[in-house]
């Protein structure tokens, strides 16, 4: 019998709040994200009314599009909700091609389904947030002895292999993800695809690309399944992983 490993179901957890100090309190001690919010919460409030949402989000999605060099927030402020664009962000540059990470060294930007799992608000890139590579699927499929690490959204606009924004980006990224943090939302997730899926250009690219690259090819088979699901639904779907690495929603 394969063994499912649920991903998705862990991103929407809520956690528990020190009595003491909230996650927010403590974030706001560190000088770089005391600034972030004191130059850009009432900038993300307008934008927030401006668009009909609810300031500050208790939830929030991430979507990133390697070759598009796009990362996408979404928000809402209920489980039972659907969730809504906030605001797309040009990512600076792209490390490596297209195709997931496999090893440590090859300077490629994961693909896959992940969530974040660090906050680093002394980053030497500014501000950063860390994402759980590697994942389950990643452990299975990647070099079992070094399959590489240390994979940030952060700011400085230079990586090698990390998902980055410009400084002015990075600030109103970390603060979304802190408001959601503190509001409970223990597992934001973060969804990282070569291209946009619904960009004609983009997947023409994929589509010549994948002719020389058969693994690939399969595999972002299965990444656009739940990107169409998202598109349809705007829910998040439950992934899967089966003992092969191989995700299935």
């Amino acid at each position: 019998m394969k063994r499912l490993v649920v991903l998705a179901m862990l991103l929407l957890g809520a956690g528990t709040l020190s009595a003491q100090q909230s996650f927010l309190d403590n974030q706001k001690m560190f000088p770089k994200v005391g600034e972030a919010y004191r130059e850009k919460e009432e900038l993300l409030k307008k934008e927030f009314e401006k668009k009909g949402l609810t300031y500050p989000a208790k939830y929030i999605f991430v979507r990133s599009f390697k070759l598009d060099s796009e990362m996408e927030i979404w928000v809402k402020n209920s489980v039972a909700d659907t969730f809504r664009l906030f605001k797309s962000y040009r990512v600076c540059t792209l490390s490596g091609k297209m195709g997931p990470k496999r090893k440590e060294g090859d300077r490629q930007v994961p693909e896959g389904f992940y969530y974040i799992n660090d906050f680093n608000p002394n980053s030497n890139y500014h501000l950063s947030l860390g994402i759980n590579y590697p994942n389950f699927s990643d452990r299975i499929l990647s070099d079992p002895k070094k399959p590489g690490g240390e994979i940030y959204i952060h700011g400085d606009c230079i990586t090698v292999g990390c998902i980055p924004l410009t400084n002015e980006f990075i600030d109103e990224v970390y603060i979304l993800a802190v408001n959601a943090k503190n509001a409970g939302q223990d597992f934001i997730p973060v969804h990282v695809f070569p291209v946009k899926f619904g960009n004609s250009r983009s997947m023409e690219y994929l589509g010549n690309f994948s002719l020389t690259d058969n693994t690939s090819k399969q595999f972002w088979t299965e990444l656009k399944t739940a990107y169409d699901y998202f598109e349809r639904h705007h829910r998040l779907p439950v992934v899967l992983v089966d003992d092969r690495g191989k995700y299935i929603m």
